[in-house]
């Protein structure tokens, strides 16, 4: 006679039906040193996260309603700066393993889904010059909107074996077009580009090319390395400088774009679970490029909350990996004009 096979839930083996939340951890039980150590945050982040995530993470669709909101962000926030589901961290709040994979999924939802509220260029007139002015003071670079590159964030082998992922070191990888401010304020992410293409490839296909060309930026640029082409709102640096022009020109864009490789280095150092020092990230492609977006929009709320300063570097062990390209110069007159047209006016 066949045996009927229940499926249970650890959680409701140690909790019971009966509650509809569970109180595994109390927030105001331990000190903000613990919660920093532990989870990445201190505690009015984390009821900030608690306010703004709220009722996306106590929808009663989803097969966690039991568990608090408070609990689930406990739970990513632990994966995302750790980059690992280590019982103990579930043991801490009273959860399973399994529970704090789906605390993961529901919170990277939730963050993915705000992300556009979190991360975009500045609209108004005043904002976008106080972003020039800011770009300006680092090293006399002017009309600056933003500095853009790409980062790879190593990810497990697809399940199709997808040789699209497979990036220049022989790594699976996601290559991440990302832009930022002065500060380091994310402005643009996109993070989900298999990791074979090289940079320029993900430049001319991303929504950021779209968005630079056909709206109106005609008073400003982004600044980008020799693996972009040049472009009227794109500024390279020149492959061969000769004149003294041409040094402090390629001086102040090479200090000025040094600000989102240092980006790079904080969002790396905070958030573990990229870095590659806990192994790759063991999901597809696609919830991957979810996670990396949410570390993204973390990143941006903790620099709106003052609370995070540029790190040293990551230890990880999967670094971008570097392009042999030759130098990308643009056929571009207009763009040549542009460029020739900054160094007379502003470096000669």
């Amino acid at each position: 006679m066949a045996v009927p096979i229940a499926v249970l839930d650890c959680d409701l083996l140690l909790y019971g039906r009966g509650h509809r939340t569970l109180d595994r951890f109390k927030l105001e039980d331990v000190t903000d040193e613990y919660l920093v150590a532990t989870y990445g945050f201190p505690r009015q982040f984390i009821y900030y996260l608690v306010d703004l995530l709220g009722a996306s993470l106590s929808r009663p669709t989803q097969r966690s309603r039991a568990i608090s909101p408070e609990t689930q962000i406990l739970a990513a926030l632990g994966f995302y700066t750790s980059g690992s589901f280590q019982t103990r961290m579930g043991d801490a709040i009273g959860i399973s393993q399994a529970s704090m994979s789906r605390c993961v999924t529901n919170v990277t939802e939730a963050l993915v889904e705000r992300a556009p509220q979190f991360i975009h260029f500045p609209e108004d007139e005043a904002a976008v010059q106080s972003l020039k002015d800011d770009f300006y003071g680092l090293a006399g670079m002017p009309g600056v909107l933003g500095v853009v590159d790409c980062t790879h964030v190593a990810i497990k082998a697809p399940n199709a074996e997808d040789l699209s992922y497979v990036n220049r070191k022989g790594l699976h990888s996601l290559n991440c077009l990302m832009v930022c401010d002065a500060r380091g304020v994310l402005l643009s992410a996109e993070t989900h580009w298999p990791g074979s293409l090289p940079d320029c490839t993900v430049l001319q296909q991303a929504a950021l090319t779209s968005q630079f060309e056909s709206e109106l930026h005609k008073d400003g640029w982004l600044l980008g390395d020799s693996s972009f082409f040049l472009q009227t709102w794109l500024m390279t640096p020149l492959h061969i400088p000769e004149t003294p022009a041409e040094y402090r020109y390629n001086m102040a864009h090479s200090a000025t774009h040094n600000v989102i490789e240092r980006t790079f280095r904080t969002i790396r150092s905070r958030f573990r679970c990229l870095d590659g020092s806990k192994g790759t990230l063991q999901y597809s492609p696609e919830k991957s490029s979810h996670i990396i977006l949410a570390c993204c929009v973390l990143h941006n709320i903790s620099l709106e909350h003052g609370l995070d300063v540029w790190s040293s570097p990551a230890t990880g062990h999967l670094e971008q990996p570097e392009e042999d390209y030759e130098q990308m110069e643009s056929m571009d007159s207009e763009a040549c004009r542009i460029r020739q047209e900054l160094l007379l006016t502003h470096f000669s």
